[in-house]
């Protein structure tokens, strides 16, 4: 009877990694999707509110907040993945350290950022290639979400140690507050107080704050493993943080270079319009990206953990949970966007524009062909992220945000128009995921499973 009891125990306290699995990405996901809507809610709104016009001046705008997110995921991935793994060991004084570091980290660069706010935001904004027409509204976008970096920086730090200190739930929370505070002001700003791009701008700014609050809960109820402490920056601890995160800042920076470029092609060849299309092209593609971003986030903690503890077996598993879910969802996501393609650029259409209305559809059913490499290409970057293996993640990163997609767009734009440009992202993600594939399976032979 005690041996009975014995095994009974052991399979009851044996954790179900299907159901972590299924609670920590679910959760990832809805967040992710809720942060993804600060500006999917600015696009929907500002289409409505200020036309073809606005959705231009917003879509030039949106490679600096794509930066500054960029930069706060550097942060919180490459240093919450750190202290996942020392806190699975048990070394809780190092792991306060790296936090109190990189909260030193997000200090600096929020400085940086709104020292760029106060001073550059006019010069930017001749960068970026706004003309005449666009240059004082993308200049208001650029300026506020400047002054508002260290709100954003600080959230998404604070998500990241969160989630991998056991609470993705409130992780969750957090992100779609802000974004449900996010829709409500752009609403109110836009419509009811008529404030147009500073309104719009300004919802998105303060919705990172709201975020803060929620979190707030995780030190309130005293559940949070991580303090600051008193400590000299760590250079270190810095170059730690920034090789683990680099990943995750490439995905961002390079949304954001590659959308001034394919900006520039299109205006060459289709105008202000052919900016707005893709605006909407652009924004729908964040949304679709982030849920495979937070498939990868949902198995980040989860795969750290076992590293931490060698279990290589529990680390293969969940990888498998998440490409099969990646799969299904990707089948499900381009399939309705293929079929319903003319109602979803109609919602972005408030004027009715059948130029604009031609190329958004033929764009979409073009541009999305490539969301499963891509799906494959995120969730195994964070694999080896989180496994420690940083070089082979940094090179997808930069090989699908700057090294093949850029001349790609370039060389297929010549060859094939504005055609070329919505091939331009499938055809690179396609190459990325065969070299992923050659990544991967040394890294099965690097880290065995017995």
């Amino acid at each position: 009877m005690a041996l009975f009891r014995s095994k009974e125990e052991t399979k009851i306290k044996k954790p179900s990694h299907k159901k972590e699995f299924a609670r920590y990405s679910a959760q990832a996901v809805l967040g992710m999707l809720g942060l993804s809507c600060y500006i999917l809610a600015d696009t929907f709104f500002i289409s409505k509110g200020l036309g073809v016009n606005g959705l231009a001046a917003l879509n030039l705008s949106i490679p600096v907040y794509s930066f500054i997110h960029g930069i706060g995921l550097m942060l919180g991935m490459g240093a919450a993945t750190r202290y996942s793994i020392l806190k699975s060991q048990k070394d809780y004084n190092l792991s306060n350290l790296i936090f109190t570091n990189t909260v030193s980290l997000a200090v600096v660069f929020s400085a940086l950022f709104v020292l760029a706010g106060i001073f550059f935001s006019e010069g930017l904004t001749r960068v970026l290639g706004a003309n005449a027409e666009v240059f004082e509204m993308t200049n208001i976008y650029l300026k506020v979400i400047l002054l508002f970096a260290p709100a954003f920086i600080m959230n998404d730090v604070m998500i990241c140690f969160v989630r991998n200190d056991g609470n993705p739930r409130l992780a969750m929370l957090a992100m779609l507050g802000g974004s449900l505070l996010n829709i409500i002001l752009d609403y109110l700003f836009i419509f009811v107080f008529q404030m147009g791009m500073f309104g719009a701008v300004l919802a998105t700014g303060l919705a990172p704050i709201f975020s803060m609050l929620i979190l707030l809960e995780h030190r309130v109820k005293r559940k949070n493993g991580f303090h600051l402490v008193k400590t000299r920056p760590s250079s270190r601890m810095a170059l730690d943080t920034f090789t683990l995160g680099f990943p995750s800042l490439i995905t961002e920076v390079s949304s954001g270079i590659v959308m001034v470029i394919f900006n520039m092609i299109i205006l060459n060849l289709l105008g202000n319009t052919g900016v707005a299309a893709y605006g909407v092209i652009a924004n729908l593609s964040l949304v679709v990206l982030c849920i495979y971003t937070g498939i990868a986030q949902g198995i980040q903690p989860l795969i750290s953990k076992a590293y931490g503890r060698y279990e290589m077996k529990t680390v293969r598993q969940l990888l498998r949970y998440a490409l099969i879910t990646m799969s299904v969802a990707s089948c499900i996501i381009y399939l309705t966007l293929f079929f319903f393609a003319d109602p979803v650029a109609g919602v972005f259409n408030s004027e009715n524009n059948m130029q604009l209305q031609r190329i958004v559809v033929a764009g979409i059913k073009i541009y999305f062909s490539g969301i499963l490499f891509a799906g494959f290409n995120i969730i195994v970057s964070m694999l080896f992220t989180s496994t420690v293996w940083a070089t082979p993640a940094q090179i997808i990163s930069l090989s699908r945000g700057l090294i093949v997609i850029v001349p790609m767009a370039f060389l297929l734009s010549v060859a094939a128009g504005i055609t070329g440009v919505w091939l331009a992202f499938p055809v690179t993600e396609g190459l990325v995921a065969a070299l992923g594939v050659v990544f991967f399976i040394r890294w099965r032979k690097t880290f065995p499973a017995s």
